[in-house]
């Protein structure tokens, strides 16, 4: 059963956004897929609400009367949103799960400054790990110094690029109505698609 995590310190990212999309993807795909939602502001829980019934299914937590959060009978897929902040314990427990930690990052001076020692500190603990790393770079917009020095950066460390998301108002389209990529015709998100393929590629793995 494979566990996804989407994880970064900073808050406003697109943890969230990514999260579902994964979720949406695997569940069109015909598998069982949990979308657990570790973060305080429950933006993927509030997805899962939103989301129309007559489309692939996609389950949250089974809350036990000990209240703890256990996957629903029958899961064959986890993916994981994680909060900001994410570091210490939580990070080690969340480490302790995952196969595969994606982590999203988008082109700012200020987001990377914030997200740098995260990064590094998972590239440290890679061979203690089970989990693969990778990054997405996420509202990614074309030909900028931004994305440049993004790319830029991400070759000082021993991360993965898997792809680059556009700045596209789809995603909060989507997600306003509890729906992925892969729940309305490819025609209208056939850009968006092409970019999450090589992402999908390598969760496969």
């Amino acid at each position: 059963m494979p566990v996804i995590v989407v994880a970064n310190p900073k808050g406003g990212v697109g943890k969230s956004t990514l999260s579902s999309n994964i979720a949406g993807y695997f569940a069109r795909q015909g598998h069982a897929v949990m979308l657990g939602d570790v973060d305080r502001q429950q933006s993927s829980r509030l997805w899962l609400k939103l989301r129309p019934g007559n489309l692939p299914h996609i389950q949250s937590w089974d809350i036990s009367e000990d209240h703890i959060a256990r996957p629903p009978k029958g899961t064959t897929h986890i993916v994981l949103d994680t909060p900001a902040g994410l570091h210490g314990p939580g990070l080690d427990a969340v480490m302790k799960l995952a196969d595969k930690v994606i982590v999203p990052l988008q082109a700012s001076v200020f987001d990377i400054y914030a997200t740098q020692d995260f990064l590094a500190e998972l590239a440290r603990r890679k061979k203690g790990d089970k989990a693969q790393l990778g990054v997405v770079g996420n509202r990614i917009k074309d030909h900028t110094k931004a994305t440049e020095h993004l790319k830029e950066f991400l070759q000082t460390l021993d991360i993965p690029l898997l792809g680059l998301l556009r700045d596209t108002q789809n995603y909060a389209h989507l997600a306003a109505h509890g729906l992925s990529l892969w729940d309305v015709p490819s025609a209208k998100v056939e850009k968006d698609l092409n970019q999450w393929a090589p992402v999908l590629a390598w969760l496969r793995q």
